[in-house]
């Protein structure tokens, strides 16, 4: 017998891991294996977290995160509200509620977008913000990665 733990065993956000405020009420899409989950904030901006699986492993996802409102000219526009904090608790549901169907992913990735002047950065503010508060939930059988602009969490391989 193999004492290999299997791969759905291993949960992505720590086990003492509470959200410090309450998520936004979430929509998760119709067939339980979707990629598309959506939300709207207090002050009506709509949301949606597409994961994305990168073309040379199914099991390696991108999480696009973007607001869908018509009043910003682009989905990465300056969208800030004071919501942030909710907005992150949010997407790290939805992250969890993707994870919980979707157990035998090796990896999820994201990169922000750069605010308007700060292009020249390495790295983007939203890409700091989101290595952060993944340092703090992740569970220690994931590990984590910032490379320029993006940030990757992989699950850790047993030796």
């Amino acid at each position: 017998m193999s004492d290999a733990v299997p791969a759905h065993d291993h949960p992505l956000f720590r086990e003492d891991y509470t959200p410090e405020v309450a998520h936004y009420p979430v929509e998760i899409p119709g067939i339980r294996s979707g990629s598309a989950y959506y939300f709207t904030t207090g002050s009506g901006l709509r949301y949606q977290v597409l994961f994305a699986k990168k073309k040379n492993n199914y099991l390696e996802n991108i999480v696009n995160f973007s607001v869908l409102n018509e009043e910003f000219e682009d989905e990465y526009s300056e969208t800030n509200r004071g919501e942030i904090y909710r907005v992150i608790a949010t997407v790290v549901e939805i992250i969890r509620l993707y994870h919980e169907n979707h157990s035998y992913s090796t990896s999820y990735e994201f990169s922000g977008e750069f605010k308007k002047g700060n292009e020249g950065r390495e790295t983007s503010i939203r890409t700091l913000l989101y290595y952060r508060k993944a340092r703090v939930i992740l569970h220690p059988s994931w590990s984590i990665v910032l490379e320029g602009n993006k940030v990757t969490v992989h699950r850790k391989k047993k030796v």
